[in-house]
């Protein structure tokens, strides 16, 4: 699932202490790899094990978008679809629709300095957007970002650099990506907490297509704490909106490079059984990609407990910090493992993405083999889509839906899964819109977005899962208007979801192990999963063979505005 660049400062984090001690983590019986088997048409936890172990394997290099990693990872799954006898919906007859995936970065050489002294590149300050060349811009404080500060800046801001404090909300900062009205500044900057500066100063990717050009129109400069208190004489935390800071020299030259690797959407159909609805298509679809790896190997058993208890939701509390009583239980809990695994320790630095999201490109391709297996097919096709670069954005799945491989307005629905191989109780799998932690169950799946825009696909997957006793506890909280974690603009469905297609977003929700190096294999529940792979596969059918379209009866949102739960 897609990170947010601030979801973690803004959302308040709520004490748990040591809640591993409440919940006994589950035995870790699975090992750390596993020889592959024949996969059977059923869907079956033995069948998704053995592909997501391949998958998952570290040999994919955490299959981040535009590597080698992810080029094996779509290959893998393209092999699968045609040894399952899917058509090609790619591009030229092909499964693969390659997406133009570039890569956007600050040369090393760029500087800001301010009178008497230079800030240092990358870990006082970065710099995105249109290279700038200035010198001695005049700096105005804009106040805390937040949607207020955005409409209403400084009066006088023509030709400087508007810097805003740290985000209040999330609407905030997505409302200045998009703020026409400081088009006049020389800049807009940013403070950006030192948990997340790394983020910011990283390359970013973007879709270079020339029907729907990414909308970069002024430089964004970003600032840490201790770089943006440099700005001013005044304590940052004591400063008014347009105060008047230190003027800055900024030579900043950002590149625009195509990444060394293809991006590839996998797209395949299972062609419907009745002729008069074989042209309309129920989607499912996953995504392909995770975040890479990196040059830091960190021990992975200590790294697993201190994030249990100290960061139950994984790196949505990045940065967060043990308490004195929540470290010793990490130490206490560190040993006990250390005296029941002797010379186990590992060092590891891939993020496998095993969870995030391998259970649901695993989950598509068992789903997939099961429908191919049905005779006869589903009376509307089945159009199944592995989208690239949702991490960076929900690059792939934007694409997709800007240029789809079939009519659009075909698409009668879009079932996606992101995240449905953990949500039992030891795993935090969210928290409500009041900020109560959320624990999963052996029944347990949440469910985001089925009825925002049709009340018919809301009500027929409840109905499904209660007539064929698939048993799940669907839990609807984090789908609450206003939610700060804002799920459901999170993830891939929300791109077709722009353009008034009906959609439902599954998950088995967060974990500890979300987007860190630990989220491997060997932690999956392979039997929950398989469950929820056959609730899905069961609505498919019942979507594909109704006798009308889910009907829309809910307003449609602006297919290129801003999503905002």
């Amino acid at each position: 699932m897609r990170r947010y660049l601030a979801v973690a400062a803004l959302v308040a984090p709520v004490a748990l202490g040591a809640q591993s001690a409440v919940v006994p983590q589950p035995a870790t019986t699975l090992p750390l790899k596993h020889a592959p088997q024949p996969t059977s048409a059923a869907i079956t936890a033995a069948d998704l094990m053995t592909r997501l172990y391949i998958f998952a394997d570290d040999s994919m290099q955490g299959r981040e978008a535009g590597t080698i990693g992810n080029v094996k990872g779509t290959d893998y799954i393209a092999s699968e679809v045609k040894r399952i006898g899917l058509v090609p919906a790619g591009d030229n007859g092909t499964y693969f629709q390659t997406i133009p995936f570039k890569t956007r970065f600050t040369d090393p050489a760029s500087t800001l300095t301010i009178p008497g002294s230079s800030l240092a590149l990358g870990t006082e300050w970065t710099g995105s957007g249109v290279s700038m060349s200035k010198l001695d811009v005049p700096v105005v404080y804009g106040g805390a970002l937040s949607k207020e500060t955005i409409a209403t800046p400084p009066a006088d801001i023509a030709g400087k650099v508007l810097l805003f404090g740290m985000p209040t909300s999330m609407e905030g900062y997505q409302q200045l990506q998009n703020a026409e009205h400081l088009e006049g500044v020389a800049a807009v900057a940013l403070v950006i907490p030192n948990q997340f500066f790394g983020y910011v100063s990283a390359p970013m990717q973007f879709v270079d297509d020339p029907a729907n050009p990414p909308a970069v129109r002024k430089t964004v400069l970003f600032f840490t704490p201790s770089g943006a208190a440099k700005l001013f004489d005044t304590p940052m935390a004591q400063l008014a909106a347009g105060t008047a800071g230190k003027p800055v020299s900024v030579q900043l030259q950002v590149h625009v490079d195509p990444t060394p690797f293809p991006a590839r959407n996998v797209v395949a159909v299972l062609p419907g059984s009745d002729p008069a609805l074989k042209g309309e298509y129920v989607a499912i679809g996953a995504h392909n990609d995770h975040v890479g790896f990196n040059h830091q190997p960190v021990d992975h058993d200590s790294l697993r407990i201190f994030n249990h208890i100290v960061r139950p939701e994984g790196a949505e509390e990045q940065g967060k910090q043990a308490t004195p009583d929540e470290q010793a239980e990490v130490n206490r809990q560190l040993a006990a493992w250390r005296a029941a695994h002797p010379g186990t320790a590992r060092l590891d630095s891939i993020s496998n993405g095993a969870d995030d999201d391998g259970s649901g490109s695993v989950s598509v391709l068992e789903i997939a083999q099961k429908l191919a297996s049905l005779n006869p097919h589903p009376k509307r096709s089945i159009l199944f889509v592995w989208h690239v670069g949702e991490e960076k954005g929900l690059l792939g799945s934007e694409y997709f839906t800007d240029h789809p491989t079939v009519p659009r307005d075909s698409i009668d629905a879009q079932l996606n899964m992101d995240m449905v191989g953990r949500g039992d109780a030891w795993d935090q799998a969210g928290l409500t819109k009041a900020g109560q932690p959320i624990h999963g169950s052996p029944n347990y799946l949440q469910l985001v977005g089925s009825r925002r825009l049709s009340t018919e696909l809301g009500d027929l997957i409840e109905q499904v899962n209660r007539d064929d006793h698939h048993g799940f506890v669907f839990d609807y909280s984090m789908d609450a208007n206003g939610h700060p974690a804002n799920i459901y603009c999170r993830s891939d469905h929300y791109e077709y979801a722009r353009y008034g297609i009906p959609i439902t977003f599954f998950t088995t929700g967060g974990h500890s192990d979300y987007h860190q190096v630990t989220d491997e294999p060997e932690y999956i529940d392979y039997e929950h999963m398989a469950r929820v792979d056959n609730l899905i596969e069961d609505i498919a059918v019942h979507v594909a063979n109704a006798p009308n379209r889910m009907v829309v009866d809910h307003p449609k949102p602006n297919p290129h505005g801003v999503c905002q739960q």
